[in-house]
C-alpha cells in the first residue's frame, strides 16, 4: 500500500497534522490550566488578606481575652464564598474555627491536625506556602499564612474546591479528544483526495508516456500548467521526446543514405563481375578494363566504409586526439603536394600561402585528414584548369586556415546544409564517375575534427567565382591537456 506517492503523501500528511495538533492540544491545556491555577492562587491570597483584614479589626474593635474565635467567626460569615473554606489552627495544630464548607467527615471539632503539618514540611520557615491537599476524597487548593492574634501565633488555612477547575479541564481535554480525531480523519480524506488530484497530471503524463515509441515520437505529454513543478516537468521530458526525435530521424536518414551510398558500388561491384563471367572468351583488355572497375567501386566503398566507421567512433566518443606540437603554415604544404598530382590531372594549380610560421598544438593525423578533405573537395568541385589557394594566418590566440577554390559555388538555399552527412547540392555539383565523387561525408567529417579541437569549420564565403572554407583552430585548445592514448 505505501509504494503509491499518493498514500505516502497522505500518511506523512497526516502524521505530520497529528503531531501538531497533539503538541496544541497538550500546550492548550496545559496553559489553560496553569492560567486557572494562577488565578486560583490569586483568589486564595487576596481572600486571605481580606479575612484577616477582618480579623484584625473584629479584635482591635473588641479587645478582650478570648475574642478570637468570635472575630475568626465573624470574618468568616462575612467572607463565606462557595468552593471556599477557612481553616485557623493553633500553635499546636489544632483547629480553633473551621467554616461548615467541609464534608461530614471533616466537621470543625474533626478538622485533620497534620493539615498545617502538609504545608510546613515543604518549607517550615516560610510564612505562607500554596499546595494542593486532598480532604475526603475532595481536591482542594490551599493557602496557609501564619498570624499573630493577642501574642499567639496562629495559621489560617484558605481551601479552595478543584471541582469546578477540574470539571473544566476535563470538558477541555474531552472535547480535544473529540475533535482530534474527527480532524485527522477528515485531514486524510481530504489530504488523500488533493494528492490524488495534485498527481493526476502524472498518472496522465504516465500513462501518455508509455504509449509513445519509436513509431510515434511525435507526440508529446500534456501540459496543464507551464508554470508548476508537474508543468516544467513535462516541458523537459518534451524537450527529451524532441532530442530523441530528431536523433532517430537522423539515425533513420543516416541508415538510409549509408544504404543508397552503398548500394550503388555493390550494385556495380556485382553487375560487372556478372558481365566478366558471362562471357567465357573475352580478351585480356577487356577482363582488365572490367577489373579496374571493380577496383575504382571497391576503393570507393572503401572509403564509404572508413568515413562511416570514423563517424561511428566520433559519436561514440571512441576517437582520442593525440596532441603533438608541429606547424601547422608546414602541415597545409604537405598536403597541397599530397593533391598535386589530382590537381594536374583536372589542370588545377594550387597555391599555398603561409605569412609566417604557425606552431600548434594539436592532433596532426586528423588535421591532415580535414585538410585533405577540403582540398579533394575543391578538386572535384573545381572545372578544368581552375585554381586553388590554401592559406594559412594568425591573429591573436586563433590560427585560421583557408581552402578557396574557383568553382561555381555553392546556391545560397543549400549552405546551411552542406555539413550534414550523406548531403550533395547534386543540382550544381553534381557527383559524377568521372570526378570520383565522394558520399557526401567529407565535410561532416571536418566538422568533427574541428570541434574535436574546440575550433569550427565555416563555409566563409560562396558565390559564382568560388567558394573558400575557413578552419579556425584556439592555439590553446588543447594545449593544457595531456596526450590521450589512441583506444
Amino acid at each position: 500500500m505505501l509504494d503509491s506517492v499518493r498514500v505516502r503523501l497522505t500518511f506523512w500528511y497526516t502524521a505530520v497534522l497529528t503531531c501538531v495538533l497533539v503538541v496544541l492540544a497538550l500546550t492548550t491545556y496545559f496553559v489553560l490550566r496553569q492560567s486557572s491555577m494562577r488565578r486560583t492562587d490569586n483568589s486564595l491570597v487576596e481572600l486571605a488578606d481580606a479575612f484577616l483584614t477582618t480579623v484584625n479589626a473584629e479584635l482591635h474593635d473588641q479587645p478582650e481575652a478570648g475574642s478570637l474565635q468570635n472575630a475568626v467567626q465573624t470574618a468568616t460569615s462575612e467572607h463565606s464564598f462557595r468552593d471556599f473554606v477557612f481553616l485557623v489552627f493553633d500553635q499546636q495544630n489544632r483547629a480553633v474555627v473551621t467554616s461548615q464548607d467541609l464534608p461530614a467527615q471533616l466537621l470543625p471539632t474533626q478538622a485533620p491536625p497534620d493539615l498545617v503539618q502538609k504545608f510546613t514540611d515543604t518549607a517550615p520557615q516560610s510564612s505562607r506556602q500554596i499546595r494542593n491537599v486532598r480532604l475526603g476524597g475532595q481536591h482542594y487548593r490551599g493557602y496557609a499564612r501564619r498570624f499573630l492574634a493577642e501574642g499567639q501565633p496562629y495559621t489560617l488555612i484558605v481551601l479552595q474546591s478543584l471541582h469546578t477547575q477540574n470539571e473544566f479541564l476535563e470538558q477541555v481535554s474531552g472535547t480535544f479528544a473529540l475533535i482530534i480525531p474527527l480532524a485527522i480523519l477528515l485531514a486524510s480524506i481530504g489530504g488523500y483526495f488533493l494528492a490524488r488530484r495534485s498527481l493526476s497530471p502524472v498518472v496522465a503524463m504516465s500513462a501518455q508516456a508509455g504509449q509513445i515509441g519509436a513509431t510515434n515520437l511525435h507526440e508529446r505529454l500534456p501540459v496543464q500548467n507551464a508554470k508548476d513543478e508537474l508543468g516544467l516537468l513535462a516541458a523537459s521530458f518534451n524537450e527529451l521526446l524532441d532530442r530523441l526525435d530528431q536523433s532517430f530521424e537522423r539515425q533513420r536518414r543516416f541508415v538510409a543514405d549509408a544504404s543508397h551510398e552503398l548500394r550503388t558500388p555493390v550494385a556495380v561491384l556485382c553487375g560487372e563481375a556478372e558481365v566478366a563471367l558471362s562471357q567465357s572468351a573475352r580478351s585480356p583488355e577487356e577482363y582488365r578494363e572490367s577489373l579496374d572497375v571493380l577496383r575504382k567501386e571497391a576503393h570507393r566503398l572503401k572509403h564509404i566504409i572508413e568515413d562511416l566507421f570514423t563517424l561511428a567512433r566520433a559519436d561514440a566518443g571512441q576517437y582520442p586526439l593525440i596532441a603533438t606540437d608541429f606547424y601547422l603554415d608546414e602541415l597545409a604544404a604537405e598536403c597541397a603536394r599530397s593533391v598535386r598530382t589530382l590537381a594536374l590531372a583536372k589542370q588545377i594549380t594550387i597555391h599555398c600561402e603561409a605569412v609566417r610560421e604557425i606552431p600548434v598544438r594539436a592532433d596532426e593525423a586528423l588535421l591532415r585528414r580535414m585538410i585533405l578533405n577540403l582540398l579533394d573537395n575543391a578538386i572535384k568541385h573545381t572545372p578544368q584548369g581552375g585554381s586553388i589557394s590554401v592559406a594559412c594566418h594568425r591573429q591573436d590566440s586563433v590560427c585560421t586556415l583557408s581552402v578557396a577554390d574557383s568553382g561555381s559555388g555553392i546556391p545560397a538555399e543549400f549552405q546551411t546544409h552542406i555539413f550534414e552527412r550523406f548531403f550533395r547540392a547534386d543540382k550544381v555539383r553534381a557527383r559524377t564517375e568521372s570526378d570520383g565523387g565522394g558520399a557526401g561525408l567529407g565535410l561532416s567529417i571536418c566538422r568533427w575534427i574541428a570541434e574535436a579541437h574546440q575550433g569550427r569549420v565555416e563555409l566563409t564565403s560562396s558565390g559564382p567565382a568560388g567558394s573558400t572554407f575557413t578552419f579556425f583552430l584556439p592555439l590553446t585548445s588543447i594545449a593544457a591537456e595531456p596526450p590521450a592514448n589512441r583506444g
